[in-house]
């Protein structure tokens, strides 16, 4: 039997900080002199991601960095095993390669590449980029992917690879395949079933599932105003909600009229009614909002169901001073996770 592992809870500020490089390593320092353990990066278009990791070694000394998550589609596994050599080098013991399929909206229409056999392609990137960083030559043929003859010297710390889930047969592969698993806009009700799923998956590769880490980006404001915090939720995911992806995932969350309603709103080009299709309960459910008390309580509580990393990242549209309060809620004087 697998011996079992306690891991550390632990709380990361949201990257990037805005488009200025320079204001997200403004944020990651102040993160750093809070007690802040971590710092996560969104992956969504400029500025990139894994370069801007690359810039804040130089800014920071101690804070672990990581990438949720790179799309697996862009990035071929070659590219993908030498940019995590380098960020391992500049980073070492503290970046976490996160990988995951994306959406239909950003491979189909921003990059025009067909989002298909997501589970198989974000396993066979995983498998093929932690060989390439344990120095081992490529010979790699998997459905689709190919790579033969490739060869990059390993390093001291090679990046641990984490997967990016949000249903049953993604979830158990993310758990067998990868180090760590990434969550990402559920309702409260589905945390329980995801990580039964993630139990599952850790026990087809022989591991104690409480070795795999589980990290969750968390929609936050410390607001007094939950009504148009609820409505900034809308505006910013009710589309995302519309995608194949997390359409399916609402319906299988157990929430299949609101999955239909904005189904019903995008197809008939009308935000107004793809929005609102999202109850203030569905949304109570996805998003942390009201005072800083009750959103570390509620943040205590999914570290409690099984969460290990909470990404606090405040609500898209948000005013300075609300975001400012969100962040300073989860510093580590104000906030001990257990």
């Amino acid at each position: 039997m697998p011996q079992s592992k306690t891991l550390p809870k632990r709380v990361a500020v949201t990257l990037p900080a805005s488009p200025l490089i320079s204001e997200t390593i403004a944020r990651v320092k102040w993160a750093e002199a809070e007690g802040y353990s971590d710092a996560w990066f969104a992956d969504g278009g400029a500025p990139d991601s894994l370069t801007t990791a690359a810039a804040l070694a130089a800014h920071t000394q101690t804070i672990r960095i990581g990438v949720a998550v790179t799309p697996v589609f862009t990035r071929t596994p070659v590219v993908l095993a030498a940019t995590a050599n380098a960020l391992g080098q500049v980073l070492p013991g503290r970046f976490i390669m996160g990988l995951g399929a994306s959406s239909q909206t950003m491979m189909n229409n921003w990059h025009g590449i067909p989002l298909e056999k997501p589970v198989t392609r974000v396993k066979n990137t995983a498998i093929m980029v932690r060989s390439m960083l344990a120095g081992e030559k490529s010979n790699f043929d998997l459905d689709g992917l190919y790579s033969k003859g490739y060869r990059q010297d390993p390093i001291d710390q090679p990046p641990p690879i984490y997967l990016a889930a949000l249903r049953p047969k993604m979830i158990e592969m993310a758990a067998e395949i990868g180090d760590g698993v990434i969550f990402n806009l559920w309702p409260q009700r589905a945390l329980a079933k995801m990580i039964e799923h993630v139990k599952v998956g850790a026990e087809k590769a022989g591991k104690d599932w409480q070795s795999v880490e589980i990290v969750n980006r968390a929609m936050v404001l410390v607001t007094d105003d939950k009504a148009a915090a609820r409505d900034l939720f809308r505006a910013a995911f009710a589309p995302y909600y519309a995608t194949p992806v997390y359409n399916r995932f609402l319906a299988w969350a157990g929430f299949d009229d609101a999955a239909d309603g904005i189904n019903a709103g995008w197809a008939a080009k009308d935000r107004q009614k793809t929005a609102g299709a999202m109850s203030d309960v569905l949304i109570d459910e996805i998003a942390v909002i009201g005072s800083a008390e009750e959103c570390r309580a509620r943040l205590q509580a999914d570290m409690n169901t099984g969460i290990h990393t909470q990404i606090v990242a405040p609500l898209a549209g948000a005013s300075e001073a609300d975001i400012q309060r969100t962040l300073e809620a989860f510093t580590a004087a104000n906030f001990k996770p257990v």
